[in-house]
């Protein structure tokens, strides 16, 4: 997801992606752990991505309430 796509993106959207990002997050560790993902690569990247949506979700937090 870009961050053009994120920005666009409600509040609600971005915490019910935030969410599933996360859950992402735990599968692909728990894989990684039996074995069955050898790219370590994929969970960088999704934290990298989690961490887009939670800075935009941040900012748009802080828009509304100023």
């Amino acid at each position: 997801m870009t961050l053009q796509e994120i920005r666009k993106l409600s509040t609600v959207d971005l915490t019910k992606e935030s969410t599933k990002i996360r859950t992402e997050i735990a599968e692909l560790k728990r894989r990684l752990v039996l074995g069955e993902v050898t790219n370590v690569r994929v969970v960088r990247n999704k934290r990298k991505e989690l961490a887009r949506v939670l800075t935009v979700l941040g900012e748009q937090l802080a828009k509304e309430n100023a």
